[in-house]
């Protein structure tokens, strides 16, 4: 091969490196309280890119990566708790704004009850979420009265959550870190009523 092609033929692979790394792009989801989440159109931070399949084996059907919780956040904090079944407990740690224009939020999910509990209703109800995050905390919304606006978790444009997903059941005594993104609300508002499917809704104060 002359030096010519084997140049224009690097030049052609980074352009399509460019181009693929380019075309993920972020929706954020919010409206005026109704069920069905509307797309707003957003860059955020991609989630950490699954592990490579090694040549020759058989790649099969994307698997979504589980996304853990922030290392930074302090455990001992306690900025809210809500109370879920068959003894659940989630505690927030961590509700702050990130650059961008993104809110995250960050908590651990204990089991203080006597049986084993699975995670799978956390997902949300929309079919095509479920699906694509399942055992995730994709259906955590935020509600913002002042401003009568419903926030929800973001997700691309293959409708992956950015939050902690394929959660494993948990054994009473253990807990589960858990973290989710959603559009940050207005500079303005402070505070927002968190909710994740079968945990009861608390208020969170926004940091940041």
């Amino acid at each position: 091969m002359s030096i010519r092609r084997t140049t224009t033929t690097r030049r052609a692979l980074t352009a399509v490196t460019v181009t693929a790394a380019l075309a993920l792009a972020l929706t954020g989801c919010g409206d005026d309280g109704g069920e069905q989440p509307r797309s707003e159109g957003s860059v955020a931070p991609s989630a950490p890119a699954a592990p490579s399949t090694p040549e020759g084996e058989d790649k099969g059907e994307p698997q979504q990566e589980d996304t853990a919780a922030g290392e930074s956040v302090d455990p001992n904090v306690k900025l809210a708790e809500a109370r879920g079944q068959a003894g659940l407990v989630l505690v927030i740690n961590e509700v702050k704004r990130d650059s961008g224009g993104f809110l995250t939020v960050q908590g651990v999910v204990k089991n203080e009850g006597d049986t084993r509990q699975t995670t799978s209703t956390w997902s949300g109800s929309e079919v095509n979420i479920v699906n694509k995050n399942p055992n995730s905390v994709a259906g955590a919304t935020l509600v913002d009265k002042a401003g009568k606006k419903r926030y929800y978790v973001l997700r691309d444009t293959d409708s992956r959550c950015l939050c902690t997903t394929a959660i494993t059941p948990i054994a009473p005594g253990k807990t589960a870190q858990i973290f989710m993104q959603f559009p940050a609300p207005p500079q303005t508002t402070t505070e927002v009523d968190f909710t994740l499917p079968t945990f009861a809704t608390t208020s969170l104060k926004i940091s940041g």
